[in-house]
């Protein structure tokens, strides 16, 4: 039997590719450091985890975990003592990205569950 994927899917796969690239982008930093390097690692390894997870059965509290990991990445530089290095740079941009995403997927469900809702109330009123 196949699977039905969900439209908001795609969005799980651009967070997905924005942690691979979160992931590799310490190997293009040389001067990155090693709490740089630390947490940009693992924050993508989590949202590379939490991505997959989302894509195979979707739950909101993946994306609420998703959009908390993405605001981390924007104040990480500040807390661990990376900030004004090129690795600021990719944290917060794709932690504004994979914030804005994950807010986006969640809106987008949202909305779905209140059209579901409006719909199967005016099918009852028939």
């Amino acid at each position: 039997m196949l699977r039905k994927w969900r439209a908001e899917s795609v969005l799980d796969l651009y967070n997905l590719l924005l942690a691979m690239i979160l992931f590799g982008a310490p190997a293009f930093l040389a001067h990155a450091g090693r709490a740089a390097e630390l947490d940009l690692g693992l924050t993508a390894a989590a949202i590379i985890i939490l991505s997959i997870a989302a894509m195979i059965a979707f739950s909101v509290w993946e994306e609420w975990v998703n959009m908390a990991l993405g605001v981390w990445l924007v104040v990480s530089p500040w807390i661990l003592g990376f900030a004004h290095t090129r690795a600021m740079h990719f944290a917060i941009g794709i932690g504004i990205a994979i914030t804005f995403i994950a807010a986006l997927d969640l809106w987008l469900r949202y909305e779905a569950a209140e059209r579901d809702a409006i719909s199967s109330a005016e099918a009852q009123k028939r």
